[in-house]
């Protein structure tokens, strides 16, 4: 019997061998398909990316053991080749160092353009027509019955209320169009930061330690008694003598902020709270009075302060990482292009970044879905509900 098997596996005609090729190409492509649809899923699930994050740091500078595979005279010379970069790292730190020279001499030339912009927000200066002619771009362009319509919509509503003075709640719509700053922002903070006129950057003079400082200037107001609120940021540009590659440029290595004097009942970074304590012998009840911390935007000029050696509890690392990172975004971003993130307009050059990623995205799954409707076997109902663990919490 066996060898009568054997002897129909050999006749088999050539056509019907095809057959069997062209199932198992198909069942092999099936296959693919499931797999790459289940990696998918799997890569939306932020417990499963977290997780892969993980162990992809926990790879980060292991040893993959080639370099003590090396012969010792190999060794030898890669020594050679580290000293090199030390000494690179050491050149780019200089370079780092001319860089913040130049931002201090650019600086004094921006400052004349910021003040004017200060001037025109605060109504101390009204610009002229020529200044406030404003050449839009074709996608913006109107016919000219549009304009005359807008014209006189703008006209009526001008009518309808008092002439505004300046550009009312300017800075304040800067931060609550930026996200990072937006997410410190409390409803108690809004009627202050109505008050603030501008923001200035000031960098250490020449010869001095690398730093920076950022000046909120405030108009005279019912919260505090001073006009200008500081943030100074320390920085350095060298390597650390104990791990030299890691140098990547200047770092922030601390923050001094300024003590508010607020008025008596306006100090927004404090809240007081009613607590019932219960006496365990008489049984007497009492109310006690407490102060406590209360989240606020003002709370960004209380930060944490650096020991002498440096280190920090997590909770303090997590507060000054923040820190460095909105005081490095207020001085790089927002300073510089203000009006831009008033009128929305930067934050959408921000998101541009974004979309383009998820446009790539959206091909790729646009192929593949041109895939599964070629397939002759592909039921979409299938498909259309994941299995309950693949499904995003």
């Amino acid at each position: 019997m066996a060898d009568l098997d054997n002897k129909d596996q050999t006749e088999m005609d050539p056509a019907d061998m095809e057959d069997v090729e062209e199932v198992e190409e198909e069942e092999t492509g099936e296959d693919n398909s499931k797999a790459r649809q289940l990696t998918m899923q799997m890569m939306q699930n932020p417990q499963i990316l977290a997780a892969l994050q993980e162990r992809l740091d926990g790879l980060v500078g292991s040893p993959s053991g080639y370099m003590e595979s090396l012969p010792k005279v190999v060794k030898r010379r890669v020594n050679a080749l580290k000293n090199l970069q030390v000494k690179c790292a050491h050149i780019e730190a200089k370079f780092y160092e001319e860089v913040h020279e130049l931002e201090r001499k650019y600086a004094a030339l921006y400052q004349p353009l910021f003040d004017k912009r200060s001037d025109i927000v605060r109504a101390a200066y009204e610009p002229t027509d020529e200044e406030c002619e404003w050449k839009q771009d074709e996608e913006e362009e109107l016919t000219e019955e549009m304009k005359e319509k807008a014209k006189v919509e703008e006209e009526k509503k001008d009518e309808e209320k008092e002439d505004p003075k300046g550009i009312p709640e300017f800075w304040l719509t800067v931060f609550k169009n930026v996200d990072l700053l937006s997410e410190m922002l409390q409803e108690h903070d809004e009627p202050i930061l109505k008050h603030l006129l501008d923001i200035k950057v000031k960098f250490s003079d020449a010869g001095q330690p690398m730093s920076f400082t950022l000046e909120f200037h405030f108009e005279p107001n019912d919260f505090f008694t001073q006009t200008v609120l500081t943030k100074t940021y320390k920085m350095r540009s060298e390597p650390d003598e104990s791990d030299p590659f890691s140098f990547d440029g200047p770092e922030i290595m601390g923050c001094t902020g300024c003590t508010i004097d607020w008025s008596k009942g306006k100090n927004v970074t404090l809240k007081t709270i009613k607590k019932k304590q219960k006496h365990k012998g008489r049984g007497t009840v009492r109310t006690v009075t407490k102060t406590v911390p209360n989240d606020s935007f003002f709370n960004f000029f209380s930060p944490p302060e650096v020991p002498e050696t440096g280190e920090l509890d997590e909770d303090s690392e997590a507060v000054l990482a923040a820190d460095f990172e909105i005081g490095h975004f207020i001085r790089e971003r927002i300073v510089p292009r203000a009006v831009l993130y008033f009128t929305g307009e930067a934050i959408e050059d921000d998101d541009d970044d974004y979309d383009e990623e998820g446009e790539e995205a959206d091909d790729e799954e646009g192929e593949e879905e041109a895939d599964e409707e070629n397939d002759p076997d592909y039921e979409p109902k299938k498909d259309a509900n994941p299995p309950e663990e693949c499904k995003q919490q």
